[in-house]
């Protein structure tokens, strides 16, 4: 598969990112045959002294070396290592050797040098940063010395650090792209668990999700506010945060459907995210259609949209499609952080719950922080979710809250 063949041109390292099971250990194996097997079994390769580099020994030989897709099982008979178990290190019949080391313990990779490395998972090792760059003091051997990183994604600093370097070239696969060499009954599992998730888009779509420091929502705080279904809702609303242009090349409109419980004192209200119906839009009627045909689709009370940048046009488009929906116009007063973060806390305290396939919605959650919006483009989808929450929850407990003017007679 494309993912699996290493990129052309001048580069030191490649990392194959990749969902679970779409092939990844397979692609570091083959690479590293093509690197010191040459024309026959005794002619000698690009490379002669290979790293192989796990979170431990244990999986650099059960995984990398003995695994199903390891190296011995990719290799010929003619032209099978042998592994000297006291040793940690495969031996080639050109004479090619590549050796085993543990994440785990740094200073292993003090000494030794090397012309080829393969690191398997850094993304989940523990010690990453002090292995990695013991292991770019060992990568000093031949011409052009490379290694290849397979890893799922996780957001750490020295994947980051790695996939931004000008020498790194990069590959993606997805759990699916292997699917004929996977059993159907686990990728059913694992889709139905975990499909339409943000935890599924990084360990099934192999994406690597941005978690920005200081941000208002993190990965696993929205994983815990998963639900496979909604219940019962008294009320829903459909928020909608209109693009300032209406073309093409537009930010998105963010459209967020969200219902809620409302019943008994505040404490005990409840919200949960339906669904994330943002279009891209090349003319104001296209988004004005979408929103209402989210609220035909849920039955919702109420459209409520921010209109700071198009004032009274935004409820003329709405009215021309439908003149006697129920409409309420918010304006912002406070900045996008300021008015996202008791939002959040509605999340930290458990009471706002995310249906699954709210992907793009959660991506930018992720990038709201404390100091602003740390993403391209604007953050429209996050906009519609907190105008939506504060309509259903945040603004009817606050006029409970406020103090009863009592008339003396």
């Amino acid at each position: 598969m494309a993912h699996q063949l290493p990129p052309e041109g001048d580069w030191r390292s490649w990392v194959i990112l990749g969902g679970r099971g779409a092939g990844k250990t397979r692609a570091g194996a083959e690479w590293v045959r093509a690197q010191v097997e040459g024309a026959t079994p005794s002619a000698p390769g690009t490379a002669g002294r290979v790293a192989l580099i796990g979170e431990t020994f244990d999986q650099v030989r059960d995984v990398m070396v003995f695994g199903d897709s390891g190296i011995m099982a990719c290799s010929p008979p003619d032209r099978r290592p042998a592994w000297e178990a006291t040793k940690r290190r495969l031996v080639w019949p050109n004479g090619a050797t590549a050796a085993a080391f543990s994440a785990s313990e740094p200073e292993g990779l003090r000494g030794p040098q090397f012309d080829a490395a393969w690191i398997d998972e850094l993304a989940k090792w523990k010690k990453a940063e002090e292995a990695w760059d013991m292991l770019q003091f060992a990568l000093r051997l031949g011409d052009d010395p490379r290694q290849v990183v397979t890893t799922t994604p996780r957001n750490v600093p020295i994947l980051r650090r790695i996939l931004a370097a000008a020498s790194t070239v990069s590959t993606h696969a997805p759990t699916e792209a292997n699917r004929a060499n996977l059993a159907r009954s686990f990728l059913e599992e694992v889709e139905a668990r975990y499909g339409g998730t943000r935890l599924g888009r990084q360990e099934l779509e192999g994406v690597l999700l941005d978690d920005r420091e200081g941000a208002l929502w993190t990965t696993e705080t929205l994983e815990r506010a998963r639900c496979d279904e909604p219940g019962a809702l008294g009320r829903i609303v459909v928020a909608v945060d209109p693009p300032v242009t209406g073309h093409a090349g537009s930010d998105a409109c963010g459209i967020v459907v969200v219902g809620a419980v409302t019943e008994g004192p505040p404490t005990g209200w409840r919200a949960v995210v339906l669904e994330d119906a943002s279009v891209t839009a090349a003319k104001p009627t296209d988004w004005a259609e979408a929103a209402l045909a989210a609220m035909d689709r849920h039955g919702a009370e109420r459209l409520v949209a921010e209109v700071n940048q198009g004032g009274d046009l935004v409820e003329t488009v709405i009215r021309q499609i439908d003149p006697l929906v129920s409409y309420r116009a918010v304006r912002a007063a406070k900045g996008k952080s300021a008015r996202a973060e008791p939002v959040a806390a509605l999340y930290e305290q458990g009471r706002v719950a995310h249906l699954r396939g709210l992907g793009e919605l959660e991506d930018q959650m992720c990038r709201m922080t404390t100091r602003g919006y740390e993403g391209s483009g604007s953050p429209d989808r996050v906009d519609a979710l907190v105008w939506a929450i504060h309509d259903l929850m945040i603004e009817p407990a606050r006029s409970l809250r406020k103090p009863q003017v009592r008339t003396l007679l």
